[in-house]
């Protein structure tokens, strides 16, 4: 749930998320629409369905018990370098470093790293200058130490260089200038159209296929689509690169098109998954 999100956010999905499934095995049980219902809200829907892949193969292939070495664990949906390495060693207190955005950024400025941190050439040099400093004791002290020097101290913007307790070990010259990374690309505007259909107390529904793939959303019109008159919503939101326009447009009621839609009564969709921007959506409408 941390990743690309914050921790004041990620609490009390992560209270709620152990109360629907205190562990292992109520995951793996879970039906997928529950796992993301449970989810909606933190975005980034892969991290939820790697989450309950993860789980039925612990359940299934490791006895409920999450395996401790950590290729294995990198062999598990959705488990790269950086959270194997986490949970070594905040699970386990493996003596292993760990390199997310906090600990990049101390290390860049502690080493007057110059090449950028999101490049493979940068992350290789993190990484080799983090494994050397772990000590072999109370490995989970030092990392949460170190991502909390990252945090605090040694800032994005304006570090606290006079009061940072490893300054006299710090080679940046001007540590606000680092870390280096590559120019973002070019953000794409897009705009997505979508349908408002009611009737008797009901709100047609469409299964999304890809960004949202097993969440429920407002259905999809055609670029070209005739007879809609003019958008009675419109609202925008991020996604990776992408800056997005959600229009909704009312649309006289018709038969079901195919397998994909279905008609819900205004009572289920709290308890269904649904996307945040479409969920907004249809709150405002209805209201």
């Amino acid at each position: 749930m941390l990743q690309q999100t914050q921790v004041a956010t990620v609490l009390p999905y992560y209270k709620e998320w152990l109360r629907r499934f205190p562990g292992f095995a109520a995951l793996a049980r879970a039906p997928e629409n529950d796992v993301l219902h449970a989810w909606q809200g933190l975005g980034y829907y892969a991290r939820a369905r790697n989450l309950h892949a993860t789980a039925k193969i612990v359940v299934d292939g490791h006895r409920g018990r999450f395996p401790r070495e950590i290729g294995e664990m990198q062999d598990l949906p959705g488990i790269g370098k950086y959270t194997a390495h986490a949970i070594a060693t905040f699970a386990f207190d493996r003596p292993v470093p760990i390199v997310e955005a906090n600990v990049s950024r101390v290390l860049s400025r502690l080493f007057d790293l110059r090449k950028p941190i999101d490049s493979t050439p940068g992350q290789n040099a993190l990484w080799n200058y983090a494994a050397p400093l772990v000590p072999r004791t109370l490995a989970a002290d030092y990392n949460s130490a170190l991502l909390d020097l990252g945090a605090t101290i040694c800032s994005p913007r304006g570090p606290k260089c006079k009061i940072c307790p490893v300054k006299k070990f710090c080679s940046a010259k001007d540590p606000a200038s680092l870390p280096i990374k590559r120019a973002r690309p070019r953000t794409k505007h897009l705009i997505e159209r979508h349908a408002l259909l009611i009737r008797q107390n009901k709100i047609l529904l469409q299964s999304a296929e890809r960004r949202w793939r097993g969440m429920w959303v407002l259905p999809q019109l055609d670029r070209h689509h005739k007879g809609i008159n003019g958008a009675i919503y419109s609202s925008n939101f991020p996604f990776t690169n992408h800056r997005i326009t959600l229009q909704i447009f009312p649309t006289k009621t018709r038969a079901l098109r195919n397998r994909t839609e279905r008609w819900f009564e205004f009572g289920e969709l709290n308890s269904i998954p649904i996307p945040s921007p479409h969920r907004r959506a249809i709150n405002a409408l209805l209201n």
